[in-house]
């Protein structure tokens, strides 16, 4: 939307596109002949406080995080030797931004700590220069992107490297597969790394060891290789927008709904929030991380160390999303509607007569059901007052023995 003021993609449409509104906006609210460079000093991360981050990212039941170390117009959160005077130890913070989170991750958390890197970069001069020579020539990954790459990797240590940003150009031209070798053999997280599909024209989706396919993935469908649905709480937007709207932001049934469904097809939720630029998480924000803690407080069993099962939705009831527990064998049934009847019909599990059991996650008495034929299930549910009730925004079934 045009009104999208504090976007990511800001840069791109303010000085390439020269979208009317964005150019517009900056002879509103900043001097004549003010530079994107100009910003540098404004992005000040006063207010950052890398433990409060930590805690945050804790409560919400995450188990890794993934900091933009850089995105497509170059500024690294990092003192990067090969990003002279545009980054966050040189200009604004004056902080080294990735240290001091990682830090406090590993000191504070068990999130296991990763790192998205951009490819290339909008205006580098060497990159336009390379795409100019249709990537014949390569002296932007040689000397900038490569370089951060193993920079960051020697010096952070991530066990996630999320690469973005292909610039339309072949992973022969990024030597995707000379850094990949290295990262996977020789650097100091091979035995623990992961990788996105992001390292050139045509591998998305296709290689790496979890595939992101597009943004916001979210297939319905379960699919033959891990994925991830990386998707942001604000719904259009990767960063802080000023001008959001309560309306504008998801909220917690929608991301419980989200987490459901992508975890019974297989895939990861990768969360995105956007801080400010004084180094806050907006309260908005904080607010949905620790309200999915909150939920995964009660209703973790169903989506921690599961594996898809042989259905992923039910065939009877919309809105119940099924996940299988290898250790304890359980099927797990989140439903994301109580129903008002009081019971709640499963078309997919096969019960057993004195063998199958039914738990509600976070209650403590065995459920009633009876058997429907050779397959389903009718399961009566408690009756409880909304203070009894476990959890809210949605319920976990733990069916044992069930076919």
């Amino acid at each position: 939307s045009a009104d999208m003021f504090c976007s990511v993609f800001y840069r791109w449409y303010w000085q390439k596109e020269k979208r009317e509104p964005y150019v517009k906006f900056m002879e509103a609210n900043y001097p004549p002949g003010f530079s994107y460079e100009d910003f540098g000093p404004l992005f000040t991360a006063e207010f950052f406080d890398p433990n409060q981050w930590a805690d945050i990212l804790k409560a919400s039941g995450a188990k890794y995080v993934v900091l933009t170390s850089k995105h497509h117009e170059g500024f690294t959160l990092w003192g990067s030797k090969y990003s002279w005077n545009w980054n966050a130890v040189d200009v604004g913070p004056k902080r080294d931004l990735v240290a001091e989170l990682a830090t406090s991750v590993r000191n504070r958390t068990d999130l296991h700590f990763g790192l998205y890197h951009s490819l290339f970069e909008w205006f580098n001069r060497l990159f336009l220069e390379d795409a100019t020579n249709a990537f014949k020539t390569r002296k932007f990954p040689t000397s900038k992107s490569l370089p951060e790459l193993y920079e960051i990797v020697t010096k952070y240590q991530p066990e996630i490297i999320w690469s973005d940003g292909d610039g339309n150009a072949p992973d022969t031209y990024w030597n995707s597969t000379g850094f990949l070798a290295w990262l996977y053999n020789d650097s100091p997280v091979r035995d623990t790394v992961v990788t996105n599909d992001r390292w050139g024209v045509g591998s998305i989706c296709t290689h790496g060891g979890f595939y992101t396919c597009s943004d916001r993935y979210n297939p319905g469908h379960l699919l033959p290789h891990k994925w991830e649905n990386c998707m942001t709480i604000d719904r259009s937007s990767w960063g802080y927008r000023r001008d959001a709207r309560l309306g504008d932001y998801l909220a917690i049934e929608d991301l419980v709904k989200q987490l459901a469904e992508t975890v019974s097809c297989g895939g990861n939720f990768l969360m995105n929030i956007g801080p400010t630029h004084d180094g806050r998480i907006a309260v908005v924000f904080e607010e949905r991380l620790r309200q999915v803690g909150a939920w995964l407080k009660v209703n973790g069993e169903a989506i921690y160390g599961t594996k898809p099962w042989r259905a992923q939705n039910d065939t009877v009831t919309p809105g119940v999303w099924y996940t299988f527990s290898p250790k304890e064998g359980k099927v797990n049934a989140i439903f994301l509607n109580w129903p008002g009847s009081g019971t709640l019909e499963l078309g997919e599990p096969q019960a057993k007569l004195g063998e199958t059991q039914v738990k509600l996650a976070g209650y403590k008495e065995l459920l009633k059901w009876v058997a429907l034929g050779e397959k389903g299930m009718i399961i009566a549910l408690p009756q409880l007052t909304p203070q009894q009730l476990p959890c809210q925004w949605g319920w976990t079934l733990q069916l044992t023995d069930v076919n």
